[in-house]
């Protein structure tokens, strides 16, 4: 019988340039490990990145150790190891979208009403970019995200366009179903 795989996580944060992903994959490779997801992008400049793999506990140690090698190349590496934590109860979810001319404050009063209602933000892309025809400098969200399930859709959205009235930002509440339809 195999034994039980552990799962690390992976944080990674350092100049962006070709090859990065490769040596890091390669690295996994070469200790057994199995890359099962990630989250990656150049910021400013800077390569960052989330990912989990998991491998043979007898590797890890070794793996460890190898990760420091990246380091060499101004690649900053914390290795976790995952936790087996219980099953969280079943969460809804929902895509939010938004946007609006930017400005500072956005994420943080977004987030303050999604956390006082429960809501697990699960995926967050943002970003600026200029209005088409006005040149204003807009910012954007995407979020996938985790209901309670004694949460109404409709109040959560009630609440989010009264704020985005006050932000004066354009949100969009979807349910899972209506998102998967679109």
């Amino acid at each position: 019988m195999p034994s039980p795989t552990l799962s690390l996580v992976l944080t990674l944060l350092g100049p962006d340039r070709p090859g990065l992903v490769e040596r890091l994959s390669e690295l996994v490779t070469r200790h057994g490990g199995n890359w099962v997801e990630s989250r990656m992008a150049r910021l400013g400049g800077q390569f960052a990145g989330i990912l989990r793999i998991e491998m043979e506990p007898e590797q890890v140690q070794a793996f460890r150790t190898a990760s420091l090698s990246l380091e060499s190349s101004d690649l900053r590496v914390l290795v976790s190891a995952g936790e087996d934590v219980p099953p969280e109860p079943a969460l809804r979810a929902a895509s939010l979208d938004l946007v609006g001319q930017d400005r500072p404050g956005i994420v943080r009063e977004i987030s303050r009403v999604l956390a006082e209602r429960g809501v697990n933000v699960e995926e967050l892309t943002t970003g600026v970019t200029n209005a088409p025809m006005s040149g204003e400098v807009l910012f954007f969200a995407k979020a996938r995200l985790g209901l309670p399930p004694e949460l109404a859709i409709d109040a959560l959205r009630a609440s989010l366009e009264r704020l985005a009235a006050d932000l004066m930002v354009d949100v969009s509440l979807q349910d899972a179903e209506t998102t998967s339809r679109d």
